[in-house]
Order: C-alpha cells, then sequence, then structure tokens
C-alpha cells in the first residue's frame, strides 16, 4: 500500500464526504460515486449534537456550515382536540442540538470537497472482486448505460440503509436489517401551522402514532409523520398521502394533521420510508468497509444519524492514518473505537421511539407525566436567567 493509494467511496451523502474528506487529509486519492444524476438539496430536519459539531470542525467544514436553531422558540404538546400545553421537544433535549437541514450539513461538506476529490453521478458498482492486490470494481454508468472496471486500494460503503455494497460483499438486506415496525415521512411545510410562530416546535403524539413540527429560524419549519405497524410492506402498496389519510383518520389536534396532510399534497421532496436499523457482527471485509447507515443506521428517532456518519468518517481516517500500511489493524482500531457509540444510540433509538411515538396508551401516559416533569423544570431555568 505505498505509494499512491486510492479509495472508492460509494455514496455523495453526509458519510460519504466525510470519509472522502478525511481520507483525503491522510493522503489517499478518493473517487466518490453517486447513484443520483445530481447532487441533492433540502431534505430534512436534523440535529447536530455537539460530538457532531465536533467532527464538522475537524473536517473543516463547522465554520461554514448553516446552523438554523431558533434564539428563542416555545415547544407546544397538542392533544387531539387541539388543545395546547408548554411541553419539551427535540431542541430541548441534553446537549442543546442545533437544528438544520439535511442539506446544510451536505452543502458545506460539499464545499469541501469541490475541486479536490472527484465526483461521478448517475455511478452504482455492481460487481466488486477481492484479490490480495486491489479490489476490482465493475462500474455501471447509468447515464451512458456502460459498464468498466477499476482497481482501488479501498472501497468505502457508504451508501445509506439498503446498501448495494453491503448486499454485494456482505449478503442480502434481510441478513442484516432490523424492522422497529414503523414509518416516517419527513417534509418541509409551505408555511407554519396556523396560530403557532414560525419558531415553535409542536408536537401531537397518541397512542401508535404522531405528527411532530420542527422550527428554523430563517426558513419554514419541517414535519415528520410517524406511525407504528405491524406489517411494514403492506404500507407502501398505496402512494404517501393515500396511505397518511387513512392511517391518520380521527386525529385532529385542532387541524393540525389536515393542515400537514394539504401541505404534503403541495410537496413533492419528501421521505417515506420504513424504520429500520442494521446489525452486523463486523463492518469490513477485506478491502471493503460500511460507513453510516450503510452499516448501522441508527434510525431518524436517535438523532444522531448524522452526527455518527461525520464521526465514522474521521475516525476511519484516523485508523488508517495511524496503521497506513495494514488495513485488517486499521480496521480493527476503527470498529472498537466505534462500537460503543453505535451500541448506545442503537439502543437508546428504541426508547427515544417511545418519546417521538409511543407505542400504546400506557406508554403514551408515561411519556406524558415525563415530558411534563421536564418541561417545569425547563420553564423554571428560563425564568432563573430571566
Amino acid at each position: 500500500m505505498t505509494g499512491q493509494r486510492r479509495v472508492l467511496v460509494v455514496g455523495l451523502g453526509i458519510s460519504g464526504m466525510a470519509t472522502a474528506i478525511r481520507l483525503h487529509e491522510a493522503g489517499w486519492t478518493p473517487v466518490v460515486v453517486e447513484r443520483s444524476p445530481e447532487r441533492r438539496t433540502g431534505g430534512y430536519f436534523v440535529g447536530l449534537f455537539p460530538v457532531g459539531k465536533a467532527a464538522a470542525a475537524r473536517l473543516g467544514v463547522l465554520a461554514h456550515m448553516h446552523l438554523r436553531t431558533p434564539p428563542e422558540h416555545h415547544t407546544w404538546t397538542v392533544d387531539r382536540a387541539g388543545r395546547r400545553h408548554h411541553s419539551a421537544g427535540f431542541l430541548d433535549q441534553p446537549g442543546n442540538p442545533e437544528g438544520v437541514m439535511r442539506g446544510d450539513i451536505e452543502e458545506a461538506l460539499r464545499k469541501r470537497i469541490e475541486g479536490r476529490i472527484e465526483v461521478r453521478f448517475a455511478t452504482v458498482p455492481v460487481a466488486v472482486q477481492q484479490t490480495a492486490e486491489a479490489a476490482r470494481v465493475t462500474l455501471l454508468d447509468t447515464g451512458g448505460d456502460r459498464t468498466y472496471e477499476e482497481d482501488y486500494d479501498l472501497v468505502v460503503g457508504a451508501d445509506g440503509l439498503r446498501s448495494t455494497v453491503r448486499r454485494l460483499v456482505f449478503g442480502p438486506d434481510e441478513k442484516f436489517m432490523r424492522s422497529m415496525h414503523a414509518i416516517v415521512c419527513a417534509f418541509s411545510l409551505g408555511h407554519q401551522v396556523p396560530g403557532y410562530p414560525d419558531s415553535d416546535q409542536v408536537i401531537l403524539a397518541q397512542p401508535g402514532r404522531s405528527l411532530w413540527i420542527f422550527p428554523f429560524r430563517d426558513r419554514t419549519p419541517t414535519a415528520l409523520f410517524a406511525y407504528r405497524t405491524r406489517d411494514v410492506d403492506a404500507e407502501f402498496r398505496n402512494d404517501a398521502i393515500t396511505t397518511l389519510t387513512s392511517r391518520f383518520a380521527g386525529l385532529d389536534g385542532g387541524g393540525m394533521v389536515a393542515y400537514a396532510l394539504d401541505q404534503l399534497r403541495r410537496q413533492p421532496d419528501r421521505l417515506f420510508d420504513s424504520v429500520h436499523q442494521v446489525r452486523m457482527p463486523r463492518w469490513h471485509d477485506g478491502r471493503v468497509v460500511l460507513l453510516g447507515d450503510s452499516a448501522w443506521c441508527l434510525t431518524l428517532y436517535s438523532g444522531m444519524g448524522a452526527s455518527a456518519g461525520m464521526i465514522g468518517g474521521v475516525a476511519l481516517g484516523d485508523a488508517l492514518a495511524a496503521h497506513p500500511d495494514d488495513l485488517p489493524a486499521a480496521f480493527t482500531a476503527w470498529e472498537k473505537r466505534m462500537r460503543p457509540l453505535v451500541r448506545k444510540h442503537q439502543l437508546l433509538a428504541h426508547l427515544k421511539a417511545q418519546f417521538f411515538v409511543p407505542s400504546n396508551p400506557f406508554l403514551a401516559w408515561v411519556r406524558g407525566k415525563v415530558v411534563a416533569v421536564v418541561a417545569r423544570r425547563l420553564t423554571a431555568a428560563q425564568r432563573q436567567s430571566a
């Protein structure tokens, strides 16, 4: 592995770009391939926790990242009849996460790689063959409808929950994906829910289904529908609007649900997907390593997906810099560093899932009591600081 070392990074998301940046700093020559024909923008609400901010600073992108946390905000819980109560929400968690759009993080990372790292759009791997000398990857240019082969010293799969690299090298999705029996739909609102300032968080959390409104400082809020189901596949037999309209029938929240569904009809850019974690005994095989959602998928409930993706990219670069001529040793050191973080937040995601959408009436009652205590403490702290 002496001389020029080439790495193929599959996926132009947060994990992929973070990894490419750190490996470039460590002396590697990255090539990033992306399935989409062009760069994606926008996205949904992301919480950037202190550890994520520290990773972004290591990558040299934090100073260029558009942080959108409202300087002052209130959080409201709305009941079925639309009555509102002071509450605590995502932005009130310990650590005071910054509110950003997923696209804000990706844009800061993109500026860092622009002109420094090669990016190929509309390109996907279709085969990976490993030898003692290299990983030979067959790539498909979907725009030109042609395939070609290239050799790399390292292949990084950062291509999301349903990773092509994982399927090609480690096995089928069902071997590693663990369903949380839930569906989420995230999208941007054209305007805030009527009756609330743009800076307010609004939460309608009922047994088995919920609607969250996440505010920003300088743009309209985003919404998140979430609900539980035992038959995940059945939820995709119809389009998102039809399915959500049926699932949220009879739940009004003072007009909040109807308003969000109407906004969804006007918004073609949305995330509508099932919720899964990825559990793997190891994240590397020969010259191939998985990272981010491809390897662990903490889920949207954890609030740590973007942070963990950047942390993982930085940590992989650190491990390869410490073991420049020994991939097995580098991967072992990297997994030893990342496993505790991933294990912790995968477990926490199951607890936080009850915060986002309680699974039954009893847990909804417990959630309400806990949130009420936290809200009273927040109010008292705000009064003292004033």
